[in-house]
Order: C-alpha cells, then sequence, then structure tokens
C-alpha cells in the first residue's frame, strides 16, 4: 500500500534510485523533561536541516542532527496489525543515555519523529509531510546501545470525532 505522506520527489527516488541523490533516515526524540530534543541522523557526519513549518519544536528553523548509526524498521501498513517498530541507536553517549533513563520515570510518554530529507533540498523541509510521530512503548538503555519499541497513541480510547460539534461552533445544528 502506497504512503500518502511521502513527497513525489521522495517516491521517486526510491523507485529510480539515482546515484546523485542520498536520503536521509533523522529521529527526534522529545520528552518534556529534555532542555533540548535529541536530534539524530543516521549518517558519518551531522546533518543541517529544515524543520516543517508545523512542528511542535523550532518549526521551519535548520537544525542539527547529530550523526549516529541506528537502524528503524517504519511500521507496516496494514488494516490488521497494531503498528510499531523496533529502534536501534547505536553507540549513544552518556548525556543521551542519561536524559532517556530519567524520562522513563516519568508519567509522560516520549515521543519520537522520523523525518526522511533528500540531499538536494534539506533546507526546503522533510520530505514526508506530515512526519510520522510514535511513542516509545519500551525501552532498554547499555553503555553501547539504546533499543525502543515504539508505536502510536492509544487510538481505541480516543473519541470519535476528535472535534466536539456544539452550536456556538455550528450554528447552523440549530434545529
Amino acid at each position: 500500500m502506497p504512503d500518502p505522506a511521502l513527497s513525489a520527489a521522495l517516491k521517486e527516488a526510491y523507485a529510480s534510485s539515482p546515484v546523485d541523490l542520498v536520503i536521509y533516515h533523522t529521529l527526534e526524540i522529545w520528552h518534556p523533561i529534555f532542555a533540548v530534543p535529541i536530534r539524530v541522523v543516521c549518517d558519518r557526519d551531522a546533518l543541517d536541516a529544515r524543520i516543517e513549518a508545523g512542528a511542535a519544536r523550532d518549526a521551519g528553523a535548520i537544525v542539527t542532527f547529530a550523526a549516529y548509526a541506528f537502524d528503524i524498521v517504519p511500521p507496516e501498513q496494514t488494516a490488521t496489525a497494531v503498528p510499531g517498530c523496533t529502534i536501534e541507536i547505536d553507540n549513544v553517549s552518556r548525556e543521551i543515555g542519561v536524559q532517556i533513563d530519567l524520562a522513563a520515570t516519568q508519567d509522560t510518554p516520549t515521543i519520537v519523529i522520523y523525518r526522511q530529507y533528500l540531499s538536494d533540498s534539506l533546507t526546503v523541509g522533510p520530505e514526508n509531510l506530515p512526519p510520522l510521530e510514535m511513542t516509545i512503548l519500551t525501552c532498554t538503555v547499555s553503555v553501547f546501545r539504546i533499543r525502543a519499541t515504539v508505536g502510536f497513541p492509544d487510538l481505541l480510547n480516543r473519541k470519535f470525532p476528535r472535534m466536539d460539534y456544539d452550536l456556538t461552533t455550528f450554528p447552523g445544528l440549530i434545529p
């Protein structure tokens, strides 16, 4: 099943695999206890790229993603299973491990945002709009690796429709 959140340029890059175009995979890990978000790119060098205009943090700004080796398997697009994936970040710094451990002791969930960038449009913004936003369900931190199972918020217990239809917002409902 095709992903409607991917840009046409990213779909073309996946389909044709041009040698002069690089697809960067990035993660932003956020918890309210953090002073700044943890931003990483799966590459040997740090990456400066623009965050989308509707982002909760640093909207529209060019930010730096630190270089780390990580593996992420995006969730399958299926109607039968609960979507989720596993993220492993290798050789994490002590500061990141301490932040993740501290966030795990809190009741507020830790958010992971997955963005994809093309090398020829880093200053434009991510190619997957909206970016994939997930919540860390379980996480283990060792000296050399963070392994997290991430999923989506509790969709079953959300009210539907999410909007309240009242007479002040929708005066046409008056009988």
